[in-house]
């Protein structure tokens, strides 16, 4: 279980729990305020961060600064924060910021905890909703209105019964973009815009794919726990690992992985 001691595993699960709770009381404060305005971290496109993003992930920062000081953490608002146990809490602490602005209720938070190959465990918690998917060290189940319950991605299926999930219908660059309308299609489903929540559904075997380009590590740690955890996979469109971000392709089951990697990894 990643190396982590009984005690220590307690311990990271409580705490990313205890992470994810905080970070629910600061995105929820201003959720769905008239008064949220947000800046753009870029001038050439519209990458918005809000109040609520900063308040979440420093409130994330102060409880692991309490509990575990010894942690290093990459956030996506705040950069990176050196360690000495070889463990680092990867964050985003509103993955979505697009969809929290515009009050739909699919953004997320994203917490991960990493050692120098991946990630151990990830939570994707979504605070309106009241669901957290929990990946890793044993665990992989969903909580919320409805319970407790085990997370299954789905079985293979044909490429063709598949449904298909991404963020922005422009996905990345001329010829990323290209490569996903080629996998869309040949599928039955195509989607857009869920952010983090698409994952989630992945591991909760709703869905067979998501398909995603230029992403960073804090996008993807956490989904790549969940769904691992599930039985699923996540590389990059050349079968590599995806930890760095990138080019990622999540899917359900190594067969739809290998049907949709078939078509993504001609891309140049």
């Amino acid at each position: 279980m990643g190396g982590l001691s009984q005690d220590d595993r307690r311990e990271v699960l409580a705490l990313a729990h205890d992470l994810a709770d905080v970070a629910r009381h600061e995105t929820l404060r201003h959720f769905r305020r008239v008064t949220l305005t947000a800046d753009s971290k870029e001038t050439a496109r519209f990458d918005p961060v809000t109040v609520a993003d900063r308040a979440a992930e420093a409130a994330m920062r102060r409880l692991i600064a309490a509990r575990r000081p010894q942690d290093a953490i990459l956030g996506e608002e705040m950069g990176a924060a050196a360690g000495t146990s070889g463990l680092t809490w990867v964050l985003d602490p509103i993955d979505g910021t697009r969809g929290y602005l515009s009050g739909t209720p699919t953004w997320g938070v994203l917490i991960a905890l990493s050692d120098a190959a991946g990630p151990l465990l990830g939570v994707i918690d979504q605070p309106h909703i009241g669901e957290r998917f929990l990946g890793g060290l044993g665990l992989a189940e969903v909580r919320g209105p409805h319970g407790t319950r085990a997370l299954r991605c789905r079985p293979p299926r044909p490429l063709p019964e598949a449904i298909l999930f991404t963020t922005f219908p422009e996905v990345g660059t001329a010829d990323e973009e290209a490569a996903f309308r080629t996998l869309s299609a040949q599928v039955r489903l195509t989607r857009y815009g869920m952010d983090c929540y698409a994952y989630a559904l992945v591991a909760a075997g709703q869905i067979d794919l998501v398909v995603e380009a230029g992403l960073q590590p804090y996008d993807i740690h956490a989904p790549i726990a969940v769904i691992e955890a599930a039985g699923g996979i996540v590389t990059d469109w050349q079968g590599r690992p995806a930890v760095a971000g990138g080019r990622v392709l999540a899917a359900a089951n190594r067969d739809i992985h290998a049907a949709a990697l078939a078509i993504l990894s001609r891309t140049p």
